[in-house]
């Protein structure tokens, strides 16, 4: 297996960051994006990320960045502050050579010691290695957009996944569907 430094983003990965998401805008459907990025319009998307529930991990091979894994806020409110989604984007070069693996797993494992409750990731159809990865992961599958979205004329549709993940895991908080299937088994156990 080749040596993989695995470290917070930096703003000098960047660039090559935009290269690896514009490949997947340009020749793909894995990003909704249909507009090739640049360094100053995606500066904002990586300012967001810090120390806290929303990081950015590149994997870096040879002094290359050769991918992300990354968890953004799911939706904007209060309500939603301890759930995350989690993406990750490979170089072309990367895919099924277990880096997806490795960085996803890193990322998991510091969203342990944050706030949070819920990682959630949408898989853009078809893409089985993403769905293998997921599942890998320990993500529940939970349902399927079919036909949702529409890029270089085709209909996109995206299975969803979650996964508790991070302190609130072990709060003995009970959740509104906790009480619901009270006494059977709960659909996302």
């Amino acid at each position: 297996m080749k040596h993989l430094l695995i470290r917070p983003a930096l703003a000098a990965d960047l660039p090559a960051l935009v290269d690896i998401f514009n490949h997947y805008v340009v020749h793909g459907h894995v990003t909704f994006a249909v507009v090739p990025h640049t360094v100053a319009s995606r500066r904002p998307w990586f300012d967001s990320f810090g120390d806290g529930p929303h990081q950015i991990l590149v994997g870096e091979s040879g002094g290359v960045v050769v991918g992300c894994a990354y968890s953004s806020r799911y939706r904007p409110g209060p309500a939603f502050d301890t759930t995350v989604e989690t993406s990750i984007y490979l170089h072309p070069n990367e895919r099924q050579s277990g880096v997806g693996s490795r960085l996803y797993a890193e990322l998991l494992k510091r969203l342990a010691a944050q706030p949070l409750h819920l990682a959630v990731a949408g898989v853009a159809l078809p893409n089985p290695a993403s769905l293998a990865l997921h599942r890998r992961m320990g993500f529940d599958e939970v349902g399927t957009f079919r036909e949702y979205a529409r890029k270089h004329d085709t209909w996109i549709s995206s299975t969803w996944f979650q996964r508790r993940v991070g302190l609130a895991v072990a709060s003995s908080a009970t959740s509104a569907e906790d009480t619901q299937y009270a006494g059977r088994p709960s659909p996302i156990s």
